[in-house]
């Protein structure tokens, strides 16, 4: 008998980056993680880079248009029920205003207070790159 392997998630992930400031959302309550802040993104495609995905996700959830975006890192992680694989990009090019379009709560945070904000532990080594730099 076969040990299942569990389904990885492929998620692109935005660091909306404004001079020092880093645009994050909080997750609804009812979803995987949820009432913690992360940085906006969502689930690659079958048929989608992640440049593409990014793209999409970033307009759908923010209202923003993502001209160009840099990769940041990767991240692989597991949290026991749930595995991601987080593609991270720093996001500074960019129009638009960036707002909560799901109904979520999102906000414009100073890089120096990202680390008052409770984030998924998946989130934890970003926030520590942002912070090195």
């Amino acid at each position: 008998m076969s040990v299942q392997q569990k389904k990885i998630v492929h998620v692109a992930v935005g660091v909306i980056k404004r001079n020092d400031a880093i645009f994050i959302c909080k997750r609804p309550e009812d979803k995987h993680q949820g009432g913690k802040w992360e940085f906006p993104g969502g689930k690659v495609e079958a048929a989608e880079t992640v440049t593409q995905a990014l793209q999409r996700e970033l307009k759908e959830e923010v209202d923003l248009v993502v001209r160009c975006s840099t990769p940041f890192m990767e991240i692989h992680h597991d949290y026991g029920d749930k595995a991601v694989f987080l593609d991270v990009h720093l996001v500074e090019d960019f129009s638009g205003e960036a707002k909560g379009l799901e109904g979520q709560q999102g906000l414009w945070v100073d890089l120096h207070e990202l680390q008052n904000y409770q984030f998924p532990e998946a989130n934890q080594v970003i926030l520590d790159k942002l912070l090195a730099e």
